[in-house]
């Protein structure tokens, strides 16, 4: 092609979550001299958790992306962009209805979690909810899912076109250094889950385990979000003095370079980046069988263990030492997987594709 593509990534906001650090990290790393990249913020400048980036970056300055709309419009019709793509459940719904006004530009909607089990954005068992998803997410040009439960549920819980699914799972976008080898002191574990406070995390499930292992732990939790409901639930079971919480941090990666385990409790999961950085740092997890993109991080016994239950969750939590695994070969059960390279790519051939 003789000049640039035009894409426009669209996020509410900058702040420290998953789809946020995806996109923007999309944004600023596909082949610059293919692609033009730009990143619309509909939120406010003052809310930008994210510093140095590169790419064009546009705020809309709204507080809630509905009021968005007329600045998107105005936008995305003066600058002709010749793809737009959005992530989160919300935005994307938004962006979906500007589909059917803006012509000659393409769509791809990002999702981020496997909808009809993960009501915590939007009220998605509502029928009106449900079947605008229905109309709206048929109406992209293409739909990225971060894991084939993602991709199914789309499928089968609303009817959306299998042409126009794709997967293309979450790419490691920090290069970590990995956890030196030591000898697990089982007397006292260093634990840790790094995820916002709220109950599709699973924390109170985690600490329910939690209160019935038999050796003494220390236990961090990297994240903001319900602390009281967090910590009645600690006090509950009387673990308040083994337990650590850091509500943010810009050095996730000492934390979990220094555990020896990461604990992930969710009932459902998008693409778990956290779960993926404690491989990635050579630390081992734990974590539920649970729709999304878990079983597609974990290796049964090669980077962590993948339980159906809480009993089984605490029989490998009891049983477990750090030293049946081996750093190196936890990283690189990811690494191969899902580094930058790899998934980078797989966004780049879509764009191209898609304009064919």
């Amino acid at each position: 092609m003789s000049k640039k593509i035009n894409i426009a990534f669209i996020l509410p906001s900058l702040k420290p979550a998953g789809a946020e650090r995806i996109m923007s990290f999309l944004a600023q790393n596909i082949d610059k001299n293919t692609f033009d990249t730009t990143l619309i913020i509909t939120g406010i400048k003052t809310e930008n958790d994210y510093s140095n980036i590169s790419s064009k970056l546009i705020y809309l300055n709204t507080n809630r992306v509905s009021r968005s709309i007329p600045k998107l419009i105005k936008y995305l019709k003066n600058d002709k962009q010749d793809i737009v793509v959005s992530s989160i459940i919300h935005l994307n719904l938004v962006v979906g209805f500007l589909s059917f006004i803006i012509k000659k530009t393409k769509f791809v909607a990002r999702e981020s979690s496997v909808i009809s089990k993960n009501n915590t954005e939007i009220n998605i068992k509502n029928k009106l909810s449900s079947h605008l998803v229905k109309i709206v997410y048929n109406h992209f040009d293409k739909i990225i899912c971060q894991s084939n439960d993602m991709k199914t549920d789309l499928t089968k819980m609303y009817n959306i076109k299998k042409e126009k699914l794709i997967i293309i799972n979450n790419p490691i976008t920090k290069s970590i250094k990995i956890s030196p080898q030591k000898k697990t002191n089982k007397k006292k574990l260093n634990l840790i889950t790094v995820g916002r406070l709220g109950s599709v995390k699973g924390y109170n499930r985690l600490i329910k385990i939690l209160s019935k292992i038999e050796f003494d732990f220390n236990y961090t939790i990297i994240g903001s979000g319900d602390k009281e409901s967090l910590f009645e639930e600690i006090n509950k079971y009387g673990l308040k003095n083994k337990i650590t919480h850091i509500p943010f941090t810009d050095n996730v990666y000492k934390y979990l370079q220094e555990s020896d385990l990461f604990l992930q409790g969710s009932y459902v999961e998008g693409f778990p980046n956290a779960l993926l950085e404690s491989c990635v740092a050579g630390t081992p997890a734990i974590a539920f069988n649970v729709p999304g993109g878990t079983k597609e991080i974990i290796d049964h016994g090669i980077n962590g263990y993948l339980v159906e239950d809480e009993d089984d969750f605490l029989l490998h939590l009891n049983n477990f030492n750090k030293s049946n695994f081996n750093a190196e070969e936890v990283a690189e059960s990811v690494i191969k997987k899902f580094n930058k390279q790899k998934i980078i790519k797989q966004y780049e051939s879509l764009f191209l594709d898609i304009l064919k």
